[in-house]
């Protein structure tokens, strides 16, 4: 019961990763607030757990995050854990849809042996819309719910815990430009915050998954995702459970001396 008495909340809590971290964490004593774009994905994940709380937040509404904080706070008068997980691969005007038609035909002509004349091109195609959805949300939205959790933290005294969720893309420049991006600014955010709240006893690390079982992971096309799988050593993806205990180790006093760290889970795909 490494969380008992404690008060975390996991964004994305919704479905995948972000729904077996916050079950993890809930497990180790955790009062939990599940929040998801989706309610009724919310409150599925909390349904049975005591002390939780699910609310819908567009994590890239500033305001809306500063909401739910606040109602966090009423509620509970502490804070001590948060899991920036909530993160998209793709929006409206991305090209990410031509990416993968493009990618498709890529793989016959290499398959029949010709010359290849299709290339992915996806910055051709992603206009600001496109740029702009996935970083509002996985960026932005992760820059706004750090800010009001440390300030929580900050006013409670509370020696707690950051915990980004990121992905080997941001390592390994796989995967969509805008993701891989997005992500990759977590790491520089993460470094930056760990030297700025260590004197205040706050620790921040990026858990770094590699192809995990999830929804997000099926939009990418069954030939993509076979591709991944067998660079793996391991020999599969990971499933969302494997993260979670991940970010239950990395968020504990476990890890007491860990922070602005890069804590990859991967199967061994990449090696940083």
């Amino acid at each position: 019961m490494r969380f008992a008495g404690k008060v975390a909340l996991v964004t994305g809590a919704g479905q995948g990763m972000g729904r077996a971290i916050a079950r993890q964490l809930a497990a180790e004593g955790a009062n939990v607030v599940a929040v998801d774009i989706n309610l009724a994905a919310a409150q599925e994940t909390v349904a049975g757990l005591e002390g939780a709380m699910a609310r819908s937040v567009n994590i890239a509404d500033s305001a809306a995050v500063a909401a739910v904080f606040a109602e966090t706070d009423a509620r509970y008068g502490r804070f001590d854990v948060l899991v920036n997980n909530a993160g998209i691969g793709n929006c409206k005007n991305d090209g990410f849809d031509k990416l993968l038609t493009r990618l498709a035909l890529r793989g016959e002509q290499q398959a029949r042996g010709e010359p290849v004349t299709v290339f992915p091109d996806l910055i051709i195609d992603m206009a600001d819309e496109g740029w702009q959805g996935v970083i509002n949300v996985n960026l932005n939205g992760t820059f706004y719910c750090t800010r009001e959790a440390v300030r929580l933290m900050v006013k409670h005294g509370i020696k707690g815990n950051i915990v980004n969720i990121s992905s080997t893309s941001a390592i390994s420049g796989e995967g969509s430009l805008h993701y891989a991006a997005s992500k990759a600014a977590l790491h520089g955010m993460a470094r930056s915050l760990a030297r700025e709240l260590g004197p205040r006893g706050i620790r921040v690390n990026n858990v770094v998954p590699g192809p995990t079982n999830t929804p997000i992971m099926q939009q990418v096309g069954q030939d993509w995702i076979n591709s991944m799988v067998a660079a793996i050593p391991l020999g599969r993806m990971a499933e969302p459970e494997d993260i979670a205990r991940t970010v239950a180790f990395v968020a504990s006093d476990d890890a007491a001396m860990v922070t602005g760290a890069d804590i990859v889970a991967n199967g061994g795909s990449y090696f940083k």
